[in-house]
């Protein structure tokens, strides 16, 4: 070992050739390079060491292979001296050690430091190494389990070697094997388990490389797993303890995205999964990383993470090409691309950060956009500022300078669209004028493409929409004239163009340019009628003028949006266009309402009635046509189901509407019957005759309710139906005959809840109860009573509903006549019987809304003093017994209660309610409202307080059926229930009805449900108003148990009222 430390086995073999003669020395040269002899001491020296390498001593192992160390170490081995090693089997002989050294220290650590000497470029040693690549595996496991091992970077550098010269020798099964050791080296590094110094870190990540370059690895079912949590702990590693070593990460990361997007892989969703791992490692970790410390990283570093970014970029059209995209975009890259260019203005990270930003125009626009960028590139300033200063410039037809302007107009176009400025707008806003007023001979003669003109449309709306909005900065009209001249000139596209929302909101604010914004409304409704949705022509369309953006401008009402719509409805109407434009322009209104349901009031302020109206009179050839019909109806019915009665000012023009669309329905009923159109119309003018009785529309209404032909028809076909006697079960909603009648219905009742705001002191609802032979003072609308009678007992449910709504209404309009005007009541009695004779059978109906309604009319009719109820034995019934006690019992002993009674106890309150009102009140009331029933009801009411229950505690109070004790109780738990209204007030409030939008005339359930929503909300049978009604009733009840009991200790019921009351109230 001596000699070998002071190199005389290296120099041996030379000594030996200067001692021989000259002539002796010449003939052993020429015999060694014959190969027929070997030099005595280099070739001893291998055979000599083979007998103590197998030793089963472990210390003369070590001390061989010390030996060996030195003599490869001390510089002055020849290669052919190292070669007479390889040749002797020397490098077996170390890899059979390591096999049977069972991963001992320090046998392992002495091989492997041996085996690194060898040089790797020597093919002896190469074919060898390839051998023993099997035999390096478990050793490189052994190693890897050992903090700061020192055999760890030999071993790594050893299979490096060995995959890279022959990638053929790693078997599926190797490659899965490494990658386990590998990734969990890289995972107790970043734990703090283990540590890695940089040359172990680096060739970790070198032999992941090798591995994923490798055939045999597409078919390692779980590389790419390991691969997914490798990648996030040599990223994660190098970005908290070292950024030095984040360079290697990155090789990494990108030659991962590379294996994903091979053929023939194993497993494609695992590649998938990698895809997005690795696209969320860049936005999720090294992007945030890369913008904080971009002043403190070096240049290499920074063009390593634009590099890897760029790298997944030119992957589009991948998704996950895509997503990367628009994480940049969002954080601001422009910015920070040219900080960077800031940092370190040199012409490679120049070359990087252009091409890259030419790389994002590409994903964002589609169709290879950023191509300006890339072509301008090489002359391109680093300084923004610079980049305006050579914008605002003359061309003067210099190829390069136009060239330059237009990456410039590009690059200001993309950045500005995602806020991200590369200056401040007053300085754009400068350029862009600049560059119009130099330019505008090249613009007005066409030398600049209708691209880049879109472009500085987009850049100089933006810029003057946020001056608008921040602040007031001057500029210039004459550069402001040559745009807007070139938008009503030019073929410009605004539908399919990228334009910010603000530069789309200033340019609807200009009346100068309403004409040439109208033709690209125009554009966009045929686009948009053709493709069914806006045509995405890029591959971002989130700045793209589309339905949402259209529906926003008129919605806001800010600008001319809604306005022009009108105008271009009108227009083409006019002048006779096609069917389709038409079509297709009120498609898009009614697509507008369907977003924004809000819209119809700017709709209704901006003349959508008259605009409707001209297409119906002035387009009489295409207003027959179905389709063109259709999209009118759909749009009327949506409006007048969302607009705000205030809104509706234009009397007139609904007025001629209204007249025309009967006029057109009346013939089509006679002649083809109830069609889909046709009910659709009666659902109009039944919105119509709602909005009436807010004051509007007075005029239209009249017009719907006297016309004479729609009477006939509408009663024509209701008394055809009602005397189908028990085969009206059949006509429901779902039956066209059963949706005929239910849709008249409404219109009937409509009309009648109109009458009182249309015809105030003309009409005489009591004629309503006439016989139907006795002629009408006024012709309105009517469904006889008797008519109305059949449907409630002989139809479905649904006619029940609405027809009990009817007659409901009818008598609530009778009872304000009489109320009003002092009358007299003037009705056969024998027709009243019959009506109440229907109403007593749907007392118990399932449907409590239809049982609520004929309570009601029952309650209004034993209201009518002059009727005389006690003589006509109504009162004295058993029929009425039976719904007080059913009504008792349901609420005093629920469990006992009926059935079919024990949840509709509401509707028979207004009853009992009536009878408790009559002059005199039956005897067998008060046996059945008892001191324990009444004290039974109180107990329970504890639990649950309705409108309902606080009427009829009223009306029994007001009768004297309550003693001392059930008013103080009754005191206390309603003084309980206010208290706990007022905590709950959000929690209570009432669901509010949300319109659909009808779409098609195929939508009529739509229609029919709105319809009856509005005739329930405002029917006085809404069992469901919300506290308001409870609130109310409680408020009555306090102010007669006060009048009642003036005469007991009040002091204590009002202390107690008042101090239940919050702070804050305003009764207090």
């Amino acid at each position: 070992m001596l000699l070998a430390q002071n190199g005389l086995f290296g120099n041996g073999h030379g000594n030996e050739i200067s001692s021989m003669r000259s002539d002796e020395a010449d003939n052993f040269i020429q015999t060694t390079e014959d190969g027929l002899d070997e030099p005595p001491l280099s070739l001893l020296f291998a055979e000599a060491i083979k007998g103590p390498l197998l030793s089963s001593d472990s210390q003369v192992q070590i001390s061989t292979l010390l030996l060996i160390f030195h003599y490869l170490s001390c510089g002055d081995a020849s290669a052919k001296q190292i070669q007479i090693l390889v040749e002797e089997n020397i490098v077996d002989y170390l890899f059979e050690i390591l096999r049977l050294s069972e991963c001992k220290d320090p046998v392992v650590y002495s091989c492997l430091n041996v085996l690194n000497l060898f040089p790797s470029t020597e093919q002896a040693f190469r074919q060898r190494l390839v051998i023993g690549f099997p035999t390096l595996i478990p050793v490189l496991r052994f190693v890897a389990e050992v903090p700061f091992h020192p055999a760890q970077p030999h071993t790594l550098k050893l299979i490096k070697n060995c995959v890279s010269d022959c990638p053929g020798i790693a078997s599926t099964s190797n490659i899965e094997e490494l990658a386990l050791i590998l990734s969990r080296m890289l995972e107790r590094h970043r734990g703090g388990e283990i540590g890695m110094n940089p040359e172990t870190f680096l060739l970790v990540c070198s032999i992941f490389v090798v591995l994923l370059r490798i055939p045999s690895s597409q078919g390692a079912s779980n590389l790419a797993a390991l691969l997914q949590e490798s990648l996030k702990h040599a990223v994660l590693t190098s970005l908290e303890k070292d950024p030095g070593q984040l360079l290697h990460s990155l090789y990494l990361l990108k030659e991962a995205y590379s294996y994903t997007n091979e053929e023939f892989t194993a497993n494609e969703s695992s590649n998938l999964e990698l895809r997005n791992c690795t696209v969320d490692i860049c936005t999720s970790h090294i992007l945030p990383w890369f913008a904080m410390a971009i002043n403190e990283i070096d240049e290499d570093t920074v063009l390593g993470v634009l590099e890897t970014f760029h790298f997944i970029l030119l992957q589009n059209p991948d998704i996950e090409a895509t997503e990367l995209a628009k994480v940049l975009l969002s954080s601001s890259w422009f910015s920070l691309s040219f900080g960077c260019l800031g940092l370190f203005p040199t012409e490679k990270m120049k070359w990087r950060v252009y091409l890259m930003l030419s790389s994002l125009v590409d994903i964002l626009l589609g169709n290879q956009a950023g191509q300006p960028v890339r072509n301008a590139a090489l002359f391109l300033p680093t300084d923004p500022i610079d980049l305006l200063f050579l914008l605002g410039q003359k061309n003067s037809h210099d190829l390069d300078l136009s060239s330059c302007q237009a990456a410039i107009l590009l690059l200001l176009h993309v950045s500005c669209l995602h806020d991200d400025w590369l200056a401040d707008e007053r300085s754009i806003l400068a350029s862009l004028e600049q560059y119009i007023l130099v330019n505008s001979g090249d613009i007005f003669s066409g030398g600049i493409d209708s691209l880049t003109m879109m472009q500085v449309l987009n850049l100089y709306g933006l810029c003057r929409g946020l001056k608008k909005v921040n602040y007031e900065v001057s500029h210039s009209p004459e550069a402001e004239r040559i745009l807007f001249h070139i938008l009503t000139e030019s073929e410009c596209d605004l539908p399919s163009a990228m334009i910010h929302p603000v530069a789309v909101i200033w340019l609807f604010q200009q009346e100068k340019i309403c004409k040439p914004l109208s033709y690209q409304l125009l554009k966009f409704c045929r686009r948009n009628c053709s493709d069914g949705n806006q045509i995405i022509i890029h591959g971002d369309n989130s700045h793209i003028i589309d339905v949402q953006v259209i529906a926003e401008l008129v919605v806001t009402g800010d600008n001319y949006a809604a306005k022009l719509l009108m105008c271009l409805l009108v227009q083409l109407s006019e002048e006779g266009a096609q069917k389709h434009d038409i079509v297709a322009v009120v498609n898009l209104i009614a697509t507008v309402i369907n977003i924004f349901p809000a819209a119809s009031d700017q709709l209704c302020l901006h003349g959508i009635s008259n605009a409707i109206l001209t297409v119906v009179y002035y387009n009489s050839s295409h207003s027959s046509s179905s389709e063109l019909l259709v999209a009118i109806l759909l749009l009327i019915c949506n409006i007048l189901s969302s607009v705000h009665p205030e809104k509706l000012s234009d009397g007139e023009s609904w007025l001629a509407l209204s007249t025309k669309l009967i006029d057109s329905l009346i013939p089509a009923v006679k002649k083809y019957g109830w069609n889909q159109e046709g009910l659709l119309l009666v659902g109009i003018l039944s919105l119509i005759l709602h909005h009436s009785s807010n004051k509007v529309l007075i005029e239209a209404a009249k017009s719907i309710v006297c016309n004479a032909s729609l009477i006939s028809t509408i009663n024509s076909t209701v008394q055809a139906v009602s005397g189908k006697g028990p085969a009206l079960i059949e006509y429901d909603e779902g039956t066209s005959s059963g949706e005929n009648l239910i849709f008249l219905l409404l219109l009937y009742y409509f009309s009648l809840r109109c009458l009182r705001a249309v015809l105030p002191e003309v009409l005489d609802w009591q004629t309503f109860l006439n016989s139907p032979n006795v002629m009408q003072p006024l012709s309105t609308i009517n469904i006889h009573w008797h008519d109305l009678c059949r449907l409630m007992h002989f139809g479905s449910p649904m006619v029940k509903l609405v027809a009990s709504s009817c007659l409901l209404e009818l008598f609530s309009g009778i009872s304000y006549q009489k109320k009003r005007k002092h009358e007299e009541l003037q009705c056969f009695m024998g027709h009243l019987m019959s009506i109440m004779t229907v109403l007593e059978g749907l007392v118990f109906y399932d449907d409590i809304r239809v049982a609520m309604n004929c309570c009601l009319c029952l309650s209004i009719i034993l209201g009518w003093e002059e009727l005389d109820m006690q003589e006509s034995g109504i009162a004295r019934s058993n029929w009425y017994r039976l719904i007080v006690e059913e009504m008792v019992m349901a609420m005093a002993v629920p469990c006992l209660a009926s059935t079919s009674f024990i949840n509709y106890h509401k509707p028979a309150v207004h009853v009992t309610v009536a009878l408790l009102k009559l002059q005199k009140v039956p005897g067998w009331m008060r046996t059945v409202f008892d001191d324990l029933s009444v004290s039974s009801i109180i107990e329970n009411l504890k639990k649950d307080v309705s409108p309902e229950m606080v009427l009829l505690f009223r009306a029994l109070l007001n009768s004297g059926f309550l003693k001392a004790e059930h008013i103080a109780s009754l005191n206390h738990a309603l003084q309980a229930c206010r208290k706990r209204m007022y905590n709950n007030s959000e929690e209570h409030l009432m669901d509010k009805h949300v319109q659909k939008i009808v779409s098609s005339s195929d939508d009529l359930g739509e229609v029919c449900g709105y319809l009856i929503h509005l005739m329930m909300s405002q029917s006085s049978s809404d069992a469901n108003s919300g506290n308001k009604r409870l609130f109310e009733e409680t408020e009555m009840f306090f102010s007669t148990s006060t009048v009642e009991v003036h005469q007991r200790p009040t002091a204590t019921v009002n202390v107690i009222t008042l101090a239940c009351l919050p702070r804050n109230c305003s009764w207090t």
